[in-house]
């Protein structure tokens, strides 16, 4: 099989989607790896690191497309990719479907075959490919967070952990999966007085057990997301549910009445958001402001530190991708597998984006 590793076009992406260890073993097994010129240059991977291990490097995007029966991407095509994905082809990224209309329509008009990164499983109600990603976005949004609470960046002028004296941060973390957990154990680091929320009374005991004594775990329900936001100088949104629209739990209503100054990092922005006033935005331009409220809605956070994101997604997808360049319908024998397959041949195959678009749902079919 021909397998394909474009360069990322989406704005300030510097990850890869394939190691020169994973040119060398899909090589190994047999296939032919094509790698766009300069496609590793973000993350501090040279051209030469990957023909020295077996990959041919080509041009263009186009050439990419145009030749390889699997390609190999981090982030979902881009409105110039959908032309050149065509019947036929497999496609391995994040896709986040929900979050976007017109990438399901485009995906479905191709013919092409859509495996997402962040849907499929482990056996164990894990999402094995989203979560490296999850710990760095967690992690990165405590530094953006404390960041844009400084004055200059319209923040309250707040120090996260306060001083002698003076009394440290409020952060709300909604949502204790893994971007949540990585977010409160940062958060707590830096002295901060941080309360995570979650649906899950066996996630919360989780987390109270292992977290330091200025984490409180509160249960979430419409009053106590009502009562925290209201106080808090920082406002993490980091809540899930695999493969659909994340669900509006910050009103616009919250937002007016949130303190001056404050900030919220939407990390759930990839799947829509879970603020109501959130809207994707870029590392060039990451904030905004409503009500006197900074909004942080980059959706490809971990592309900024492209070097530890390459490598940290890198270890966890090329099994997958030695799996799949057999072939789709053989890798996805395995349910883990089948679980990633949002879109094939047309037909939308994951439950909950047909619900998100109300579209029809076909079940998979080997």
């Amino acid at each position: 099989m021909i397998v394909g590793v474009p360069k990322e076009i989406k704005s300030d992406e510097y990850r890869v989607a394939m190691l020169p260890v994973g040119v060398e073993e899909l090589t190994r097994a047999g296939h032919q790896v094509l790698v766009q010129q300069d496609a590793g240059k973000g993350s501090g991977i040279t051209d030469e690191n990957y023909r020295q291990n077996g990959a041919t490097i080509v041009a263009s995007a186009s050439e990419v497309f145009s030749a390889a029966d699997l390609v190999v991407k981090v982030k979902e095509p881009m409105p110039d990719e959908w032309p050149l994905i065509r019947r036929g082809q497999t496609v391995f990224t994040y896709f986040h479907f929900a979050a976007s209309l017109d990438l399901t329509k485009a995906m479905l008009g191709s013919g092409a075959t859509a495996i997402a990164y962040e849907t499929i499983g482990d056996g164990r109600r894990n999402l094995p490919l989203l979560t490296p990603m999850s710990e760095v976005a967690g992690r990165m949004s405590i530094q953006e967070g404390a960041k844009y609470l400084e004055r200059p960046q319209l923040g309250r002028g707040i120090l996260l952990g306060g001083v002698t004296g003076v009394e440290p941060a409020t952060v709300v973390v909604l949502g204790g999966g893994v971007v949540g957990a990585n977010a409160a154990k940062v958060a707590a680091g830096l002295g901060a007085n941080v309360y995570i929320l979650d649906i899950n009374l066996d996630r919360l005991r989780y987390l109270d057990d292992i977290m330091p004594p200025n984490v409180t775990t509160l249960f979430s329900d419409r009053h106590t997301i009502n009562d925290s936001v209201m106080r808090a100088d920082l406002v993490v949104g980091a809540v899930l549910i695999p493969g659909a629209r994340a669900p509006r739990l910050v009103t616009a209503d919250h937002v007016k009445r949130m303190l001056p100054g404050a900030v919220i990092v939407d990390v759930a922005i990839d799947q829509g958001g879970c603020v109501e006033t959130s809207k994707p935005t870029t590392h060039g331009k990451p904030t905004y402001v409503v009500d006197d409220v900074v909004h942080y809605c980059v959706t490809n956070m971990p592309g900024a530190v492209g070097r530890t994101s390459t490598y940290a997604l890198c270890n966890v997808t090329l099994p997958y991708v030695l799996q799949i360049a057999k072939g789709w319908r053989v890798a996805a024998k395995d349910p883990n597998v089948a679980m990633g397959v949002n879109i094939s041949e047309g037909s939308v195959t994951n439950k909950a984006v047909a619900e998100t678009f109300n579209m029809p749902y076909r079940e998979l079919s080997l």
